[in-house]
């Protein structure tokens, strides 16, 4: 198989990039074109893709979509959503697209009986005819799980805030340091709280030991364990051992191996969003991202939001030597995002190795950070304005604000993101102080949504999540396992034992064997 840099695209596009590294060469100036924004955005429904402040050519958009004809991502495309394999080192196919499909034509119909338990658990919750061990009502919701089981399910909830539509207050909890679990029981009453147990396996150990935690927390609080069934839901593929926990099988949602993780917030994963914000409202997320879906898998290479922003992704980190890229956006409720997006990139995206076994010989897998604007101007925009890294910069903003009679402020807080992505490109040069001097020419994207509803949420989140497949397909990677996170867990297990038995201490390498004995002595 020819590797990807030796393949006649990738040479093209080799060749042509050194135009856009020449010192005297200002991407700026492409801006001088009158036709600059009209050739260079796509808009799907309320969603717009503002790309011309990228390094970026009639030329070079044609010799990147050759790269995508080339490594056959029209193929790929069709691959996923016909339900084919893709996910070789698991033989799954990944399917989180059919968790979108409209009920009424929706060919699964597992799914279809999913959502309609959701929708028949959300409604007894809120109407109060789900009530505690005692028959007060619920008050409270605690959402247990860590990666794609926290981070979706909470990015959503907060960003979807002003859509909460009951009194019930949502709560999450990851990470298996005890603060976080203890900080969050502490304010809650066990008769009139629901937790929620997601773990696609039942076995990851923070949720396992959160979990366990937590029924404790309640058994302590003076009820039974038949009083479990009102209080604990699970959501995962073992049956078996949730049913052993304690949790009545009737509040057990499945969750199918053909769904990874970081892609399951379609999924019974997201019965925590509608919990907060209404099963309508949850259902229009899910609608928002069909129909990207559709505009995936439908639209040409040339006309596709997520094709050519991975293109632009893959532009920079093969020729541009990116490794990482920054995304900020400038509305407040999409603070989680960045977070959010760092595992959906970089655990599809951060392998070394191809599917055909090979070794990736071209940059791949970016890291990917950000923080909501406009605090990211007063902290690390001096490195992306001034620094000696190149990091493009994918800029959200949202026409309407959720805050009514705000506008002059809403319309400070556009001109911040307007005017930061074009600092970015255009620079200042000072005639005598090269340190007042900016250098400009670092590129950026614009992804523009009308107003940041239920809908164009799951549109954007969508957006992203095909961005990342298509990169998978370029360079050759399965972006739907995630092998290298099982290290780190197995070597865990080992360690936590080795706490409790010198012996074991004595065989580990000298660094693990002195820091524990040091967190043993100051520990106590």
């Amino acid at each position: 198989m020819t590797s990807l840099s030796a393949s006649p695209a990738w040479q093209a596009l080799l060749a042509h990039s050194t135009r856009f590294s020449q010192r005297d060469s200002r991407c700026c100036d492409l801006l001088n074109d009158n036709k600059r924004f009209s050739e260079y955005s796509l808009q799907h429904e309320q969603l717009l893709l503002d790309y011309s402040k990228n390094f970026c050519t009639a030329e070079t958009m044609q010799l990147l979509f050759c790269l995508a004809q080339q490594t056959q991502v029209s193929a790929a495309i069709e691959a996923m959503f016909t339900g084919k394999k893709i996910n070789i080192t698991e033989n799954r196919a990944a399917l989180h697209t059919a968790l979108r499909i409209p009920p009424t034509n929706n060919p699964y119909p597992e799914v279809v009986t999913t959502i309609q338990r959701m929708a028949d658990l959300v409604h007894a919750v809120h109407s109060g005819e789900w009530q505690g061990c005692t028959g007060e009502r619920i008050s409270d919701v605690v959402n247990i799980g860590i990666g794609g089981s926290d981070l979706g399910p909470a990015m959503v909830s907060e960003a979807l805030a002003s859509y909460s539509c009951s009194e019930v207050k949502l709560h999450f909890v990851s990470n298996v340091d005890p603060v976080q679990l203890t900080a969050t029981l502490a304010k809650l009453d066990p008769a009139r709280t629901l937790f929620i147990i997601a773990s696609k396996s039942f076995r990851t150990l923070e949720t396992r030991e959160n979990a366990n935690s937590a029924r404790k927390w309640f058994l302590l609080a003076g009820h039974g364990k038949d009083d479990i069934a009102r209080h604990f839901i699970a959501i995962t593929t073992n049956l078996k051992a949730a049913e052993e926990f304690g949790i009545n099988s009737q509040n057990l949602f499945p969750l199918w191996d053909w769904v990874g993780g970081r892609f399951s917030l379609w999924s019974a994963i997201g019965l925590s969003i509608a919990l907060a914000i209404g099963m309508e409202n949850f259902r229009d997320l899910l609608a928002g991202a069909y129909s990207m879906d559709r505009h995936f898998q439908s639209s040409p290479l040339e006309q596709n939001i997520p094709v050519v922003m991975a293109l632009l992704s893959i532009w920079y980190t093969g020729f541009f030597n990116a490794h990482s890229s920054a995304v900020v956006p400038y509305a407040q409720p999409l603070r989680q995002l960045p977070r959010f997006l760092q595992q959906l990139c970089m655990e599809s995206l951060g392998k070394r190795t191809a599917k055909d076994g090979s070794v990736i010989d071209t940059n791949s897998g970016e890291v990917i950070w950000g923080t909501e604007g406009t605090n990211g101007q007063h902290s690390y925009f001096q490195l992306l304005h001034q620094g000696t890294e190149f990091i493009p910069v994918d800029f959200i903003a949202v026409a309407k604000s959720a805050v009514a009679d705000e506008l002059p402020q809403h319309r400070q807080l556009l001109a911040n993101c307007l005017s930061q992505s074009l600092a970015l490109l255009q620079g200042r040069l000072h005639p005598t102080d090269e340190a007042r001097s900016f250098p400009g020419n670092r590129p950026s994207n614009t992804l523009l949504l009308a107003d940041l509803t239920p809908y164009n949420l799951g549109s954007l989140i969508a957006l992203y999540e095909h961005k990342v497949y298509v990169q998978s397909v370029i360079w050759g990677i399965n972006a739907f396992d995630q092998f290298g996170v099982e290290l780190g867990k197995d070597l865990s297990e080992s360690l936590y034992t080795a706490f409790a038995d010198q012996a074991q201490r004595e065989s580990l390498d000298p660094s693990t064997k002195g820091l524990m004995e040091l967190m043993l002595k100051w520990g106590e």
